[in-house]
């Protein structure tokens, strides 16, 4: 859904572009200064339905972006509570703590320190094309939550708690297997380039050794 909002936006500045462009060159053909002629070309001006058009166009291109901006957003933010994996997302000057609670099991929580690779930073392990919640909060300052290869990003505000709608998101996890990197996108201080972690996407049989393995209380 992202990546079709991103490219009807694209499309739709290409095709502005275009046009501008064109008018561009053609005025600038069609009405500079001829120099066998002393007189100015033609002018326009105080054109009722040339000034309509370039008013109501441009209404209407943000009207329609708005349209699906706000269609899509509703359902991008749209929490249903029903997610099998819920994931609590803690933020802190400079790194990230992962709890996972799968089917109201809790996981051994991951936790890192600030780094320069993402590799190194802690590692959420979730199962691929699975529904699951992010529950964000900070302690301290405003980050930002943000997998690339999600096609989404939540601010995580200071003071909003974590079962709050405004620090909540929900996803469908891709279909395929492998280590994605994750980082804070909002500048945070000192080592905000160094807020990095990663998400490591598996089958359903590595999953569930995964959860055998991380259960709260149970040896790593």
């Amino acid at each position: 859904m992202v990546q079709t909002l991103w490219n009807g936006a694209w499309i739709a500045a290409l095709a502005t572009g275009a046009v501008v462009i064109i008018l561009i060159v053609w005025a600038s053909i069609f009405h500079r200064k001829r120099r066998a002629k002393a007189d100015l070309p033609p002018q326009v001006r105080y054109n009722l339905p040339i000034e309509m058009l370039y008013t109501l166009i441009p209404l209407v291109m943000v009207s329609v972006f708005f349209f699906f901006t706000a269609r899509d957003s509703q359902t991008l933010t749209r929490v249903d509570g029903d997610a099998p994996v819920q994931v609590k997302v803690e933020a802190f000057q400079w790194s990230w703590r992962f709890t996972t609670t799968v089917n109201g099991k809790e996981l051994q929580p991951v936790a890192g320190v600030p780094v320069h690779d993402f590799h190194e930073g802690p590692q959420l392990v979730l199962p691929t094309n699975t529904k699951v919640q992010f529950n964000l909060s900070s302690d301290d300052v405003i980050h930002s939550f943000w997998v690339p290869e999600f096609l989404f990003k939540r601010d995580v505000i200071p003071g909003i708690k974590p079962d709050d709608p405004g620090n909540q998101f929900q996803i469908t996890t891709l279909g395929r297997t492998g280590v994605f990197a994750g980082r804070c996108a909002e500048l945070c201080g000192v080592d905000h380039s160094r807020m990095l972690f990663s998400v490591k996407l598996v089958e359903p049989n590595e999953w569930n050794q995964y959860i055998a393995s991380h259960q709260a209380g149970s040896a790593q």
